[in-house]
């Protein structure tokens, strides 16, 4: 896909099929510094961020056990922070968490953010993006981001 990926500090350390987060390619040992350092320091905690060059152009919190609250809670932080930021963002879970997700993201705390999270954040389920992922694995280099649209589920409790 030929972006550059940010891990969460706390994160960096961590294996996935016998890879350290810090030593896979494309992986920035640093992240641009085009902010204000409150809004550097709660960037550098978010789970994963995908990166052309400088520009952010998504953000990833993946609960598969902890506090979806606290995801979403760096999200909301960086765009109360950055107003104008266009990214999108994603919560990624588990199918049983998706109730939870969509729950959360729906909060007053969240529905009061001008546009509200419920707009910008929308959920992908780990076993949809393990198939998708299977099904393009020959041609995920050519993929875009905005492959995800597809595939994530819009967080908007449809009413009526």
């Amino acid at each position: 896909m030929g972006l550059d990926v940010w891990a969460a500090n706390n994160d960096r350390s961590r294996e996935f099929d016998g890879h350290r987060f810090c030593d896979l390619p494309r992986m920035k040992k640093e992240l641009p510094l085009q902010f204000d350092a409150a809004t550097n320091r709660t960037i550098e905690l978010i789970d994963v961020l995908w990166l052309t060059g400088n520009t952010i152009i998504a953000a990833f919190e993946i609960e598969c056990t902890t506090s979806i609250y606290s995801g979403l809670l760096w999200m909301a932080d960086l765009i109360a922070m950055q107003p104008n930021l266009n990214i999108s963002l994603y919560l990624v879970a588990p199918d049983e968490r998706r109730t939870k997700v969509i729950t959360e993201v729906n909060r007053p705390t969240f529905s009061r953010l001008s546009p509200p999270m419920k707009q910008m954040c929308r959920f992908i389920s780990i076993p949809t993006l393990q198939n998708s992922i299977k099904q393009v694995s020959s041609v995920i280099r050519y993929l875009r981001a905005g492959f995800l649209e597809e595939l994530s589920e819009s967080c908007e409790i449809e009413s009526g």
